[in-house]
């Protein structure tokens, strides 16, 4: 009888952990659908003369990353491969992933991953939907791993990845008619400075004489320290390998992480991106 119980417990554990981990991929795909239905179907068109009042590193890139005439999207969809370092920056432990994202900057996005092997694989989402944000991982499907968000400082954390990735892969959300104030930090750097309700995020963008960025910095407030407590970190990364996706010249190869520019940088992420698709363009 004891060991009939115990299976019971189990069986109804399990089911429990299943139920969860469905609710957890429910409302991720909602956010997503939500995400989906934002782009202009009638988008305006990218004149060079639309950048002409910003600084010189700021024209550049948007003169490189977006050709004349292209739609002036900013709901991407991205599907990408590379590794994710689960370890340390003296023993990164990367692990093989995939996933699929949807970038609507400055409102949201949502990451659906799929990482390491074995034992070790870890599925979930990580996302912002312009009212919360949130961190859901699972091992194996069902262990319930990483869960973050609910909170002020997480969202703002969230929404300093956003900004950063709109660099990247949906440079339309930054254009001066979308709010977006420019200032020039250096003759190859520009800063841009993005609000969206209650959030403010800076990012510096370097660019080459060409216009590609290169390099994508932001002051992210975080708690990715010895001491867990939210504070402002330099985060950022590299970015290369430019593709033509609908118009946008944009990085298929991009490597970030947690203090850039210092002895302490990690590059944990590394992305390699398989295919972007704008919606609405």
């Amino acid at each position: 009888m004891t060991i009939k119980i115990s299976l019971a417990i189990l069986l109804i554990a399990f089911a429990g952990l299943q139920l969860w981990r469905w609710l957890d991929d429910r409302r991720a795909d909602k956010a997503w659908r939500d995400m989906a239905r934002a782009p202009d179907t009638s988008p305006s068109r990218f004149d060079p003369s639309m950048v002409d009042r910003l600084p010189e590193p700021a024209r550049r890139f948007f003169r490189f990353a977006i050709k004349p005439g292209a739609a002036l999207t900013t709901v991407a969809e991205i599907r990408m491969g590379g590794e994710l370092g689960l370890g340390t920056k003296e023993e990164p432990n990367y692990m093989p992933m995939r996933a699929h994202q949807i970038l609507t900057p400055p409102g949201g996005f949502v990451w659906k991953l799929s990482a390491g092997r074995g034992a070790m694989r870890v599925s979930g989402s990580d996302g912002f939907d312009g009212a919360r944000s949130w961190v859901r991982f699972w091992l194996l499907g069902t262990v319930p791993v990483v869960r973050a968000g609910g909170s002020a400082d997480h969202a703002r954390s969230a929404f300093g990845r956003l900004v950063a990735e709109s660099v990247f892969w949906a440079p339309a959300a930054l254009l001066p008619q979308n709010g977006v104030s420019w200032e020039a930090v250096t003759g190859d750097t520009a800063r841009a400075t993005v609000s969206y309700q209650r959030l403010t995020q800076t990012v510096d963008v370097t660019v080459g004489d060409d216009g590609r960025p290169t390099k994508v910095v932001i002051p992210r407030w975080t708690d990715y320290n010895p001491g867990k407590t939210y504070q402002i970190q330099p985060f950022g990364g590299y970015l290369s390998e430019f593709q033509e996706f609908d118009g946008y010249r944009l990085p298929t190869r991009v490597e970030g992480g947690n203090f850039i520019d210092t002895d302490d940088y990690f590059p944990f992420y590394k992305a390699v991106v398989e295919d972007i698709r704008f919606l609405g363009a």
